[in-house]
């Protein structure tokens, strides 16, 4: 788990000065109103880094903890439209150095231990999709080459 804590802390690194540079008027808009905007984008990765973290901590004393969520009613209760940018952008990276901080001090028999979302998987396999889902929504959000994400 530490490579993956490596691995997200690299990508922390890598695309932060690029979210800080980013326009609130351009975060703002919504192509239409069932899309989110990239400010809500930025949301949505802020509620998986919430439920990553309690994945991670539930799932190294709890046996096969239950952690989903309702994607589109967190984005939409917790009001992401109308949060500060900055705000925003310092919340996810704060999150981000938090699971980064998890990861490393998980002890390496953890990893194994599982995690029922829709699927049942390791905790190691959820550190993985969890950066392959950030990188996907990071390159949406800065209107990078796509990433493939199922």
């Amino acid at each position: 788990m530490k490579a993956i804590a490596t691995e997200l802390e690299t990508i922390i690194d890598r695309y932060l000065p690029a979210l800080q540079n980013l326009s609130e008027d351009d975060c703002a808009y919504k192509p239409s109103v069932s899309k989110w905007s990239k400010k809500e984008v930025l949301g949505h990765m802020i509620d998986s880094a919430q439920n990553n973290i309690r994945r991670f901590i539930a799932g190294q004393y709890e046996e096969v903890p239950f952690i989903v969520y309702n994607q589109d009613k967190w984005v939409a209760i917790s009001g992401y439209q109308h949060y500060d940018l900055s705000q925003l952008i310092n919340l996810w990276h704060l999150l981000n150095r938090h699971i980064c901080h998890i990861l490393r001090n998980m002890p390496d028999e953890m990893a194994l231990r599982k995690c029922q979302t829709e699927d049942l998987h390791t905790l190691e396999w959820l550190a993985q999709d969890y950066i392959k889902h950030l990188l996907h929504h990071l390159h949406q959000v800065l209107n990078m080459e796509p990433v493939n994400y199922p």
